[in-house]
């Protein structure tokens, strides 16, 4: 068998924007439709949680936390705020958001890139924002 130079034929790592939302709390939305397949289906944890506004297109976030600890509902606000910016929905004040664990996503057989299933999906309604940077120093 001959080796490929300059190639690696494993896909690459989802492209992800990153929030620390504290505490250990982290949220990451996928950049393209291809990302946010990556990082629902491959990347996610079955624990951790899967957000995406709901009937727009947008970013899938996934929302990864300290092994064996629960989100309270301001973090999962936080988290599903995050999906609202990442979205077409970004400028439409208060946002529908589907919210899931990350094991009830799925992919039908034959579907597009970024299009995914959920099951047990809980709806929260949020304003669109991402976390301010924190201060150098701080």
């Amino acid at each position: 068998m001959r080796a490929v130079r300059g190639r690696d034929r494993r896909p690459p790592g989802p492209r992800v924007w990153t929030y620390d939302l504290g505490d250990g709390w982290v949220a990451l939305a996928g950049r393209t439709d291809a990302d946010n397949d990556r990082l629902s289906l491959k990347v996610a944890g079955p624990d951790d949680w899967w957000f995406h506004v709901r009937g727009m297109p947008g970013s899938h976030v996934v929302l990864r936390g300290p092994a064996s600890a629960e989100p309270d509902r301001e973090l999962l606000g936080r988290a599903a705020a995050v999906a609202a910016w990442h979205s077409k929905a970004r400028d439409g004040g208060v946002v529908a958001v589907s919210c899931t664990r990350a094991r009830y996503v799925t992919k039908p057989r034959g579907a597009r890139p970024g299009t995914v299933q959920i099951r047990r999906e809980r709806v929260l309604k949020v304003r669109p924002g991402v976390p301010a940077p924190a201060e150098p120093g701080a």
